[in-house]
């Protein structure tokens, strides 16, 4: 199951939750304060590359690694 960010109306706490994708908008009790009132938020993602001067396998170059610095 997919984990969630939420966050507290009432005390604008930010936490995470673990919910079926059909749970994910049912309302969430915050730790922090108790409250009710938290709201799901749009999660970001990141797509990331090597470190400078680092190198990766790479099945589709002749030598098998690629510099993606």
């Amino acid at each position: 199951m997919p984990i969630y960010e939420y966050q507290c109306q009432e005390c604008e706490q930010v936490f995470e939750e673990i919910a079926s994708a059909k749970d994910k908008d049912n309302a969430r009790t915050c730790p922090a304060c108790g409250s009710k009132t938290a709201r799901r938020l749009m999660s970001t993602f990141a797509i990331g590359k090597p470190a400078s001067g680092s190198s990766v396998s790479c099945p589709t170059c002749s030598t098998g690694t690629c510099n993606l610095s």
